[in-house]
């Protein structure tokens, strides 16, 4: 049964950083693109943030592009995602997600 699980969340003052992780199970990932999205509040719309594929090549939206920096480790079946100088507009929860499957989410809250 695919899984997946997001953590790494929390509260953070503007500018600081978090690390999100999201850990996959289930899945063959190393042959897998993983996207990170967003989404503000429950039944916004999801936001695409960043992608990674499996030859390690990434996107990122431009509203996260050169703070944001996607990553994976395949033996550890983890994707993570590196959240610098971050924003009040950065709130939102963080799913990661591959074909249709995304986790539960973990929660970032950006403010002072």
């Amino acid at each position: 049964e695919e899984q997946l699980v997001e953590s790494g969340g929390g509260l953070v003052q503007p500018g600081g950083s978090l690390r999100l992780s999201c850990v996959a199970s289930g899945f063959t990932f190393y042959i897998e693109e993983i996207a990170w999205i967003r989404q503000t509040t429950p039944g916004s719309a999801l936001e695409w943030v960043s992608e990674i594929n499996v030859d390690d090549s990434t996107w990122y939206s431009d509203r996260v592009k050169g703070r944001f920096t996607t990553s994976r480790d395949n033996a550890a079946n983890t994707a993570y995602l590196q959240m610098n100088n971050l924003k009040p507009e950065d709130t939102a929860r963080y799913f990661c997600k591959i074909r249709g499957f995304q986790g539960q989410g973990t929660q970032v809250t950006v403010a002072s």
